[in-house]
């Protein structure tokens, strides 16, 4: 009964003093909606970062020999990987899975030689993996089945002074250590518009790298899921198809320095999130404190009448409460909208950092979309009815514990 006094007390007052209630409604409204447009982002930079590991050859998971992850060594093999890989393609919420295989070689045009890692690839299905050679800007990509052919990045492709149509000698070393040559020709051309990037680019048959490596079989499955935020799920019906000797890695572990990248962004967002919060609750503990010493000989009435210390506690909170679910709702009204319009609009990054607008930006060995679309959907409501909550409820602690705390015949007696 005296929890129902209080929450209907505190109702009223909120009702006679609308004009108060309202600015602090709007005011944690407006903190909360900032928070979730940095939430936003945030998850929207989260999801750029994974969209761009995983088209960028990392993959979203990928199946590698056991002890790749701890040596680096391109030279590992997995064992029956045919069948393993029919598994993978057929596990659902898998989007793509492609073998692939490495060897170091040296190519070589008339006097001029290069350096590069040779990729053996299925055709097929790489393009759907590795966005850069989608769209080949001179020539095309190889075709299932074609073997001594080449397509090269335009970085090593210029070095070389190679050419659609030249014939290239790749010289590498076998699994003996002898020297062994095929020659490649030039059947397409890269250009992504990172230097560093087309330099990784050098794709040839998966039976081509056997032939020169002298290690049949592929080096990696590279995994590409339906959903990025699936993930969990995915990696949790895929791992009981791995045989011993081969190992189920994420995105994170293949790629460590994007790891420490993201957790250094994440650090940053965290820390900005925690200072709006900051202000919000300073904002409205400054008004539900001046709320409180306003209606100082109030309290002291109802204290004088009976009303415990604890029932007055409850008349703040439940005022903080009420607070907090409307300025959720405020918070949404209009920090939902502009996120939507962000998410489908998107935001050229390329051109609020340099003016103009381009492929992608090159960042950690990867090529990012310029084109940023912050995280939108669901997950807002329950987000801002949380965060508004806590700081309206934390806010009004210690208002809460004054009005507990007020001494009726002090708060009544009338000063001569």
């Amino acid at each position: 009964m005296t929890g129902s006094v209080s929450s209907r007390y505190a109702l009223r007052s909120l009702r006679r003093n609308l004009g108060r209630s309202l600015i602090s409604t709007l005011g944690v409204g407006f903190g909360v909606g900032i928070g979730l447009l940095a939430l936003s982002w945030m998850r929207g930079e989260h999801t750029m970062s994974i969209n761009a590991a995983a088209g960028g050859g990392v993959g979203h998971l990928r199946v590698t020999p056991d002890g790749w992850d701890e040596r680096r060594d391109d030279d590992l093999r997995l064992d029956d990987w045919e069948p393993l890989l029919e598994r993978v393609r057929a596990t659902e919420g898998v989007a793509v899975a492609t073998p692939r295989n490495r060897v170091a070689g040296l190519l070589g045009l008339g006097t001029r030689s290069e350096h590069v890692d040779l990729t053996g690839v299925d055709p097929t299905t790489e393009p759907r993996a590795l966005r850069y050679v989608r769209d080949v800007a001179h020539g095309r990509y190889l075709e299932p089945g074609e073997r001594g052919a080449i397509v090269l990045g335009s970085k090593p492709a210029r070095r070389l002074g190679a050419e659609l149509g030249d014939e290239l000698v790749v010289t590498a070393l076998d699994e003996q250590g002898e020297m062994s040559s095929m020659l490649l020709v030039v059947v397409g051309i890269v250009e992504t518009g990172s230097d560093d990037i087309d330099a990784t680019i050098a794709h040839v048959a998966l039976a081509d790298v056997e032939q020169l490596s002298g290690r049949p079989g592929a080096g990696e499955i590279t995994i590409l899921a339906d959903d990025v935020y699936a993930l969990d799920a995915l990696e949790a019906r895929l791992r009981p198809l791995v045989p011993p000797g081969a190992d189920l890695l994420t995105w994170l572990q293949v790629s460590p320095e994007l790891r420490m990248g993201l957790e250094a962004d994440g650090a940053f967002f965290d820390m900005a999130v925690v200072i709006i919060l900051l202000v919000v609750l300073l904002g409205v503990t400054s008004a539900q404190l001046t709320g409180v010493l306003e209606r100082r000989k109030e309290f002291a009435v109802l204290a004088a009448i009976g009303m415990r210390g604890v029932s007055l506690v409850k008349v703040v909170l439940v005022e903080g409460m009420v607070l907090g679910l409307t300025a959720a709702v405020s918070a949404l009204a209009w920090a939902a909208p502009l996120s939507w319009k962000l998410n489908v609009d998107g935001v050229n990054l390329a051109a609020l950092m340099n003016g103009e607008d381009d492929s992608g930006m090159a960042f950690g060995g990867l090529l990012i979309d310029p084109i940023f679309h912050p995280g939108f959907g669901a997950w807002m409501i329950p987000y801002a009815f949380l965060l508004a909550l806590i700081a309206t409820i934390t806010a009004s602690l210690y208002p809460a514990w004054f009005a507990s705390r007020t001494d009726p015949a002090q708060a009544l007696r009338v000063d001569r």
